[in-house]
């Protein structure tokens, strides 16, 4: 099978959401309580973003697979749809993923899509944050979100992320995080 048919089929099986979500004893993760490690990725503009340009805001760090297939346009609508309830929470939303910038340009325009959208084009980001998978030659972000409080620490993760119900999650997460915190 040529790479362009395997890319196609792996786009549409991530699109559906048909492969096996599955916890890992061995991941390597950032965990809850630790500093979420920096990085500076370009954005959807073609300019550099950097993790700490947020210090002093919560940040909705989520890896996403691919621009365009289903599951990843529900979840980036979703955010989209919430994004002025994450605003009141002094809260950012970060995607990132292993397409260009110009990718993301593309998605955004289509999408109606405002907040930033990385590309991790060399996957070290996505490795550094354990979300990446293997599958047969291609390298993508796997499904996984980071909610990180505004000094920098890691406060909740979701290895098992379920598109079409994961803004919601994470708003109810932030608003119990928020509250514990003060």
């Amino acid at each position: 099978m040529k790479l362009a048919a395997i890319v196609l089929v792996v786009a549409a099986l991530i699109g559906a959401g048909l492969f096996l979500r599955t916890a890992r004893a061995d991941s390597k993760a950032p965990e809850v309580g630790t500093a979420a490690p920096d990085f500076t990725l370009n954005s959807q503009e073609g300019k550099p973003v950097s993790l700490h340009d947020f210090k002093g805001k919560w940040v909705v760090l989520y890896f996403y697979p691919k621009d365009f297939t289903s599951g990843c346009t529900v979840e980036a609508h979703n955010f989209q749809r919430d994004l002025p309830l994450y605003e009141k929470r002094n809260a950012a939303i970060v995607g990132v993923s292993v397409q260009d910038a110009d990718s993301h340009q593309k998605f955004c325009t289509k999408e109606g899509l405002s907040f930033k959208l990385l590309a991790d084009t060399d996957h070290k980001v996505s490795e550094t944050y354990d979300s990446i998978m293997n599958i047969a030659v291609l390298k993508l972000s796997a499904r996984h979100t980071f909610l990180i409080d505004p000094d920098g620490v890691v406060r909740k993760t979701y290895m098992d992320v379920k598109p079409d119900q994961h803004s919601g999650e994470v708003l109810t997460d932030l608003d119990q995080l928020q509250k514990s915190s003060k």
